[in-house]
């Protein structure tokens, strides 16, 4: 059901069946003008009846509305297309659009360049084969086609009677976008900060220093006062203490990094998370799910691109794999 939080302001949650994230926080601006939706969940069929029946509720159905996406992974963003329609608009950063406004063709090698660096890692052969068909990101994520239009740092959209500012806050994804709506304290955060949960930071092959961009991101955002911040996952809460304490986690996080990379040289990022502390229902890393083992990986491959770029270890790639030393 709805939830509203201001007038023309609703929270439509939207279930994720078997994923750890649990559900969509998206949100519907209307007023006079076209109803504008952030985001969307996964291109999966619970997905798609929760958010369709709740737009309904609000007297709305697909194709009525516009779609402001905070970023472009695929639980975001999956649905964009149905509900845009024909005549909708789907507003998303510049950086993050070319990954979702491309050929199939283009989405291909993305995601081929993807897991060249994954096996270059040490990712195993038969998992990462697994993962090509089993991969909510790719699996879930929106079709090709739509009506994109780019979103720059600074520019403001007008909805509801609302103004939007767009705020790049890249780490998350490269172009992940938070929301300030002028005049209410409201902060749409998409996956930026998250209260009950650590968002996931993995690496880009467009963001080099994933890691670092989203810690500089943390410091931007931490300067906004929000009456009540937004995010796309789970609840809110009070934005500074929450900023604090991420960068305390990735702190420790690069330790526990470095520190596996200390005590076990020359391993890749695949054996180095496991050295690694998840928190999973696992006995052990061999007994990680596929999917959670990919993140996992990911997470850790960011970590260990923030070392180097601190000058704390080394890469070099011996038979196509990478290795690390401390320096």
């Amino acid at each position: 059901m709805p939830e509203q939080i201001i007038p023309n302001l609703y929270r439509i949650p939207v279930p994720l069946p078997g994923n750890p994230l649990k559900e969509l926080n998206a949100y519907l601006i209307r007023g006079k003008d076209r109803p504008l939706l952030v985001d969307t969940g996964f291109r999966q069929e619970p997905c798609r009846q929760a958010l369709f029946a709740q737009l309904k509720e609000l007297g709305l159905r697909p194709g009525e509305v516009d779609v402001l996406l905070t970023h472009l992974h695929s639980d975001h963003s999956g649905l964009a297309p149905e509900a845009a329609g024909e005549r909708g608009v789907i507003y998303i950063s510049a950086v993050d659009r070319p990954t979702l406004d491309c050929t199939r063709e283009e989405q291909a090698e993305h995601w081929a360049a993807t897991t060249r660096r994954f096996a270059a890692e040490g990712f195993p052969p038969e998992l990462l084969r697994d993962m090509a068909s089993t991969n909510p990101a790719r699996s879930m994520a929106p079709p090709e086609g739509g009506h994109y239009e780019s979103l720059v740092d600074g520019q403001v959209l007008e909805a509801g009677g609302f103004r939007l500012r767009a705020l790049l806050m890249p780490g998350h994804t490269p172009g992940q976008m938070c929301f300030w709506v002028e005049g209410e304290g409201l902060l749409l955060l998409g996956d930026h900060v998250l209260f009950d949960i650590t968002p996931n930071i993995t690496s880009w092959p467009q963001l080099p220093d994933a890691l670092g961009a989203y810690l500089d991101s943390l410091d931007r955002i931490r300067n906004y006062v929000p009456v009540r911040s937004l995010p796309g996952h789970r609840g809110g809460g009070a934005l500074v203490p929450r900023v604090d304490a991420l960068k305390e986690h990735h702190r420790l996080r690069l330790e526990e990094a470095y520190q596996a990379v200390k005590n076990h040289p020359g391993a890749g990022a695949y054996e180095l998370a496991g050295y690694m502390t998840w928190k999973i229902r696992a006995g052990s890393w061999a007994e990680f799910p596929v999917a959670q083992k990919w993140f996992a990986v990911g997470e850790c491959m960011s970590h260990l691109d923030h070392l180097m770029v601190q000058g704390r270890i080394t890469r070099k790639t011996e038979e196509g794999l990478n290795r690390y030393q401390a320096g």
